[in-house]
């Protein structure tokens, strides 16, 4: 069976340029990637942007990872194929 991960994050679109911001932790304490993107919140615009960013950062395809909730919110929840858990957190850690 394939590894599989899911990573919480906070989207903020319209920034400057495309980029990680760090780690935060949501209310119950959970971490939570912060990320910036120069798409707005557009028909999907930012959503997209996230998902093709988040799989060129980690280096998988980008059929490999997926929205899985939050499409309108801030705060999403993205699936990721191919990789563990604590793969994912190694190659976000530091960047």
């Amino acid at each position: 069976m394939s590894d599989s991960a899911r990573l919480a994050v906070r989207l903020t679109p319209g920034a400057s340029l495309d980029r990680i911001d760090g780690w935060d932790v949501d209310v119950e304490g959970r971490p939570v990637l912060k990320v910036r993107v120069r798409a707005r919140p557009v028909e999907g615009e930012a959503n997209a942007a996230l998902l093709k960013f988040l799989a060129k950062t980690l280096k998988v395809p980008k059929s490999a990872v997926a929205l899985q909730r939050g499409g309108q919110s801030r705060l999403k929840m993205i699936h990721i194929e191919g990789l563990a858990d604590a793969a994912v957190r190694a190659r976000l850690t530091g960047l």
